[in-house]
């Protein structure tokens, strides 16, 4: 059986992301498993990668879980998608807490300072980003196919990743300052925002996630 696996470790927006993920699935060949069995994540196609909640917190059930290993090994060897939190560990280290990543793409991941600040419509900006807000394809992709430049997407956090590289920068939106929101290295892809809380364009992006072949 072909699966794509989403990581449980306990800190995941779990149903949500797995009910996205089967919608998608239907018809392609791939079965939906969410999953805690470090054998089920070294057997998927496909890994997905949520996360939810402070870093810190995440990376420790991450590692105590005993699924930080075989996500290491599926990043080295399969699609990944990284969602949320799930993104910002994939990079080297995070002000929050502070705490090391994975190390997956190197940079680090840094909280907004919008104090004083104020939005077009002269309100304070409020930290977390709570909402829509449109994202720019900075880097052409296979995921972003039949997503339109600009779509809205669903965003909930404090902190935003800040690739070394700003080749591994293929989103971009703005909040006061303009951030990364989605990152690409070879077979790895991951957002800030939720794509299971962002619709259709959410739902193409895990569709084109099931047919990538890096």
């Amino acid at each position: 059986m072909r699966t794509v696996a989403v990581v449980d470790y306990g800190m995941g927006n779990l149903r949500s992301v797995s009910q996205a993920v089967l919608h998608v699935a239907q018809g392609s060949g791939l079965t939906a498993v969410v999953t805690s069995r470090p054998e089920e994540v070294r057997a998927a196609e496909r890994v997905v990668l949520p996360g939810q909640g402070a870093m810190p917190d995440c990376m420790r059930e991450l590692r105590e879980s005993g699924l930080l290993e075989p996500v290491l090994e599926a990043a080295a060897s399969k699609p990944l998608f990284g969602v949320c939190v799930g993104m910002q560990m994939l990079l080297d280290r995070s002000e929050e807490g502070p705490t090391d990543g994975l190390g997956l793409i190197h940079g680090e991941v840094v909280r907004f300072r919008l104090e004083g600040q104020r939005q077009p419509d002269g309100s304070r900006y409020k930290v977390p980003q709570m909402g829509w807000n449109r994202v720019h394809q900075a880097r052409r992709h296979p995921l972003w196919a039949e997503v339109p430049d600009g779509s809205f997407f669903y965003f909930v956090h404090s902190y935003y990743a800040r690739p070394s590289d700003p080749d591994h920068s293929v989103g971009e939106s703005e909040y006061g300052v303009r951030f990364t929101c989605a990152v690409a290295r070879d077979n790895i892809f991951a957002t800030q925002f939720h794509p299971e809380k962002s619709a259709d364009q959410g739902l193409t992006l895990y569709r084109n996630f099931l047919h990538w072949n890096p």
